[in-house]
C-alpha cells in the first residue's frame, strides 16, 4: 500500500514556480528550487525540469498551491498564460495523487504545523486550541485564507477570493485616499492597496493629496524609501499600508472568529522586517468599537518560514479528501 511518497512539491505564482521535495514522513522538505514561469512553457515542462535538474524520480504524490482560483479540473492562471488539467498532470507526472489548490489555501494548511520559530509575535494575546485561524497576505495581490476545525484533528481550508472584498476608511484622510483610488479604478478592493501595487497606489494618492510631484517608482522602490527614510510620502504610504492591514485583518478575525489566531504572510510584511510597525497594525486591528476587547486576546502573527506554503502543500496532501 503506498504511503504516499516521495512527494513532489510546488508553489506557483504569478511569476515564480517554487517546487520541492518531501522524502518521506518526518523528513525535511529539501531541494528547494525557484524557476522562472517564463522559462517554460506550461507548469508540467517546469516540473518535469526541476525533476531532471534534481535527479529524482517520479512522485508518488503531487502537491501544488497556485496563485489562480482552482474550481475544476481545468486550471487556467491569473498572472501568466499556463492553464492545465489536473488530471493531465497527473498522468504527466506518472504520480497516483495531484492534489492542486489555490496557493493561500495551502498556506493555511501550514499553519498547524509551523514551529514557533517561523513566527514573529504582534502585540498580546493567547490563541484557543482547536478555534478558527485567520490568515492574509500582502504580496503581489492580496491573499486571504483562514482554517476552520472539522473535529478530530481535521481542518478544512477556506478557498475564497477575500482580497476583492470593498475596503473601508476609519477616518477622514482614508476616506479622502480612497476617494482619489476610486476616480481611477472605479472599484477600490482591499487588494488595490494591500499589495505591492497598492503600495505604489498609496503613495500616489499621497503625492496629489499633498501637491507633490509623483515618482515612477516599483513597490520595492517605495519600501525602500521609506526604511531608509529618504522619502517623507513613502514613509506615509507605508504607514497608511499598515493600518489598512490591521483594519482588514481584524474585519477577517470578526468573521472567522479567529480566537486560533490571525496570520500575516505574502511577501510585503516579511520584506519590512523588524521596521513594521506592530502596534500601530494591532491599533488598527482591535479599533472595533464593541469589540474592541472580543480581538484584543487574539494573538497576531507574521510568518517568517522561508518556503510555509510547501510544507501546507504536504500537510494538504495528508488532511484534506483525495
Amino acid at each position: 500500500m503506498s504511503t504516499g511518497f516521495p512527494r513532489l512539491l510546488g508553489d506557483i505564482g504569478g511569476t515564480n514556480a517554487r517546487w520541492a521535495w518531501h522524502a518521506g514522513p518526518g523528513a525535511n522538505i529539501q531541494h528547494v528550487s525557484v524557476r522562472p514561469c517564463a522559462a517554460n512553457a506550461s507548469l508540467y515542462e517546469s516540473a518535469a525540469a526541476y525533476l531532471a535538474d534534481k535527479g529524482h524520480a517520479r512522485p508518488v504524490w503531487v502537491g501544488i498551491g497556485i496563485a489562480t482560483p482552482v474550481t475544476a479540473d481545468r486550471v487556467a492562471m491569473t498572472n501568466n498564460d499556463w492553464v492545465f488539467s489536473i488530471a493531465e498532470l497527473k498522468r504527466s507526472l506518472g504520480a497516483e495523487r495531484c492534489l492542486v489548490i489555490n496557493d493561500f489555501t495551502a498556506l493555511a494548511m501550514s499553519l498547524t504545523v509551523l514551529a514557533a520559530s517561523d513566527l514573529r509575535v504582534i502585540g498580546a494575546g493567547r490563541a484557543v486550541a482547536g478555534a478558527p485561524m485567520a490568515l492574509l497576505g500582502p504580496g503581489t495581490g492580496l491573499g486571504v485564507s483562514g482554517l476552520l476545525p472539522q473535529g478530530g484533528g481535521r481542518w478544512s481550508a477556506v478557498s475564497g477570493e477575500g482580497g476583492h472584498v470593498t475596503l473601508a476608511a476609519t477616518d477622514d484622510h482614508e476616506a479622502a485616499i480612497l476617494s482619489l483610488l476610486r476616480q481611477r479604478f472605479g472599484h477600490v478592493s482591499a487588494e488595490r492597496v494591500l499589495s505591492g501595487a497598492g503600495l505604489v497606489n498609496l503613495y500616489g494618492a499621497l503625492c496629489a493629496l499633498s501637491g507633490a510631484a509623483e515618482r515612477a517608482l516599483s513597490p520595492a522602490d517605495v519600501t525602500d524609501a521609506a526604511l531608509d527614510g529618504s522619502d517623507a510620502l513613502c514613509a506615509q504610504a507605508v504607514q497608511r499600508f499598515t493600518a489598512f492591514l490591521g483594519n482588514a485583518a481584524g474585519n477577517l478575525a470578526l468573521t472567522l472568529g479567529a480566537r486560533g489566531g490571525v496570520f500575516v504572510g505574502g511577501g510585503i510584511v516579511p520584506r519590512l522586517g523588524e521596521h513594521f510597525d506592530g502596534a500601530l497594525f494591532r491599533q488598527h486591528f482591535e479599533a472595533k468599537g464593541r469589540f474592541a476587547d472580543y480581538l484584543k486576546v487574539m494573538p497576531t502573527h507574521v510568518i517568517t518560514a522561508a518556503a510555509p506554503a510547501l510544507v501546507g502543500a504536504s500537510n494538504a496532501l495528508d488532511l484534506m479528501p483525495a
